[in-house]
């Protein structure tokens, strides 16, 4: 089952001064924005198939919402949980990211983007009020496939039309189609069945045929089901009508596809004969007795019409069952997150390239931060612009750029944006103010102390300049 899985994107920082009455620039009060949401797949005891994924093929959180003024961050987008069944394998790209088995396991395909940083969360004591925020990440985006492969008990292999159907019918309340014709089932059947206190499924695997295990037929689609079982039943067919057929013969070319297959060898075996309530089907059954006996593992005559034999050989399940369980570790139900490869700690690395092969990239800046710094900012703003000048520019891409060999004027790839190289001085940018600083405070700044005094200088001017005209106006009324 193949499905496009995305995560939701971040939503973008706000930029804001805070203004009142007398308090034009009260200071930077732009909100975070939200992440976006998580695809999360989650096994559920009450799915048992992928079918509904045939009508839904692709999978995408929510968005997060923008930043906003006033302090106020958006809100995150919606998580979505899927829920699959148990036995749920993930693939992306042929590998697999995550075997589902236990209920309650939960697996984060994609990741939600981050949120953008407002302008709130960007001061430094040295920029007061950046006119600028980061912008929102886009989430994780995987294109995976999804295979099921049944957790069962006991498995029950055979033949088309060796009665599987009708047995695991018989010893469960399972319903599975039966019909008088070969591949009725065409998908695994799960029953659950009791013998005393024990308590294990059981699933009808669809027929095989020779060359089962060479992906003749469906036999690949059906052989992926028995890997989980933890007993493994011939059930074969005592009264087929088939000259060249006999449970012998049947066993030992149904053993070949389970070896060419792989990884089954260490499973128990019991062989079931089937539909021995028919005249020729016990005769076959008792005649063959002496010649099973090579393989070495348990037989049993059942029908599963009059239900001769089944409570045997449900007893004998369990037994078989029980063992198996014991010596394995008991599984518990965990929480996977898929996440890109880890980088080192060096952050980056640069790539010289020939132009020709390249366009008109000349080198090629590839690392986590520096691909993230560069999605997450506004290029439509210069203060953004020279903030990541400066976050490259520490991180010491500048310097490694330097020693490659770059000039002014190199083109520069980092993510998917191209850049004209142009370096700074380190020295020059750690004594002045940095990039991103708000005029307007500067301004402010120098209206400090020196514009104050003389603001203040003048007013004393003016007030001993009127107190002056007072006193010579006072002087000529005592004159008359």
């Amino acid at each position: 089952m193949n499905l496009q899985v995305i995560a939701g994107k971040g939503g973008n920082g706000c930029v804001s001064v805070h203004r009142e009455k007398f308090k034009p620039l009260g200071g930077p009060d732009g909100g975070n924005g939200g992440h976006g949401g998580d695809v999360v797949f989650v096994v559920d005891p009450n799915v048992h198939t992928l079918l509904d994924f045939h009508f839904q093929t692709r999978l995408q959180g929510g968005n997060g919402k923008h930043g906003q003024g006033s302090n106020r961050d958006g809100a995150s987008g919606e998580s979505i949980r899927v829920a699959v069944p148990n036995g749920t394998v993930v693939y992306s790209d042929g590998e697999v990211l995550a075997d589902m088995t236990g209920i309650g396991t939960e697996v984060t395909v994609a990741e939600g983007g981050r949120g953008g940083r407002g302008n709130r969360a960007l001061v430094s004591s040295k920029r007061k009020v950046p006119g600028f925020a980061e912008l929102g990440e886009s989430g994780g985006e995987f294109a995976v496939t999804l295979e099921l492969k049944s957790v069962a008990d006991v498995g029950l292999v055979g033949f088309p039309s060796a009665g599987k159907s009708s047995l695991i019918a018989a010893m469960s309340a399972a319903r599975p189609k039966i019909a008088d014709y070969p591949f009725t089932t065409l998908t695994p059947n799960l029953g659950v069945v009791s013998a005393g206190e024990v308590t294990y499924t059981i699933a009808d695997v669809p027929g095989l045929i020779p060359g089962a295990a060479a992906g003749k037929g469906l036999g690949l689609e059906f052989l992926r089901h028995i890997e989980r079982c933890a007993v493994l039943a011939h059930v074969v067919d005592t009264a087929s009508l088939e000259s060249d057929r006999d449970p012998v013969s049947d066993i030992e070319a149904l053993e070949h596809e389970l070896t060419e297959y792989g990884g089954l060898t260490d499973r128990p075996r019991i062989i079931v004969l089937n539909k021995v309530d028919l005249p020729d089907g016990r005769e076959l059954a008792d005649y063959v007795q002496g010649d099973l006996e090579k393989f070495g593992w348990p037989v049993y005559s059942v029908s599963a019409v009059s239900r001769e034999g089944l409570k045997e050989l449900n007893f004998a399940f369990a037994k078989e069952v029980v063992q198996f369980r014991d010596s394995q570790p008991p599984i518990e139900a965990t929480r996977l997150v898929i996440r890109p490869a880890a980088v080192d700690d060096s952050g980056f690395e640069i790539k010289k390239v020939t132009p020709a092969f390249e366009g008109d990239v000349e080198f090629i800046v590839t690392g986590a931060k520096p691909e993230r710094w560069v999605r997450q900012t506004n290029f439509e703003n210069e203060e953004a612009l020279g903030y990541l000048a400066d976050r490259l520019a520490n991180l010491g891409i500048e310097d490694k750029l330097a020693k490659q060999g770059a000039q002014p004027g190199s083109i520069v790839r980092i993510s998917d944006y191209e850049f004209e190289w142009q370096p700074t001085d380190p020295d020059v940018i750690a004594t002045v103010s940095p990039r991103g600083t708000d005029s307007r405070f500067e301004i402010n700044d120098r209206k400090g102390a020196d514009e104050r005094l003389a603001e203040r200088k003048d007013r004393r001017s003016e007030l001993l300049e009127r107190v002056a005209k007072e006193e010579e106006a006072r002087g000529k009324r005592r004159k008359r």
